[in-house]
């Protein structure tokens, strides 16, 4: 049975047994998520500096997934969206999103770019839309992400808020 996701704008749930609980990451939940990241080949450059933008997925005390963001003024890079491989397609991606999206809206965010080379179809039904690279806020060019050679060949997202 896949794990029950709970979330809410603040914290999570801490109910045993609920399933997944979305909730601001903590500073501890840092080398899970960057073991995560590496465990899935995304990358790890500037994660630590804008850990305090991540939301984290528990199911128990075990870090099943993340999802962070850097801030840019009026826009946001959404980054490192990791699921562990044996929760895949249960939902808790999507909450991920969902969730870092809804905090960005209530700060004010005006638009949201992200880099994907593998989930074109998962963020396009979250409201993403293909643009070409140069299109992309010029704050947000400026990332880590951006300018990685890792990141060269990843296409170009944004979403309006």
């Amino acid at each position: 049975m896949p794990p029950r996701l709970t979330h809410g704008p603040k914290k999570g749930t801490n109910a045993p047994n609920m399933g997944a609980e979305i909730a601001p990451a903590s500073p501890t939940d840092l080398n899970d998520v960057l073991a995560l990241l590496a465990g899935t080949s995304l990358p790890t450059d500037g994660v630590a500096e804008y850990f305090r933008h991540f939301v984290a997925a528990r199911v128990e005390d075990r870090v099943v997934g993340s999802v962070g963001m850097e801030p840019y003024g009026p826009s946001a890079l959404l980054r490192s969206l990791v699921v562990a491989p044996d929760l895949r397609n249960q939902g808790i991606g999507q909450a991920l999103a969902k969730e870092l999206i809804a905090r960005l809206r209530q700060q004010g965010t005006r638009q949201v770019f992200l880099l994907t080379e593998t989930t074109l179809t998962f963020f396009e039904r979250l409201g993403f839309r293909r643009i070409p690279r140069s299109e992309a806020d010029p704050a947000v060019q400026q990332s880590v992400e951006f300018r990685s050679a890792f990141c060269e060949s990843a296409a170009c997202m944004q979403l309006d808020l």
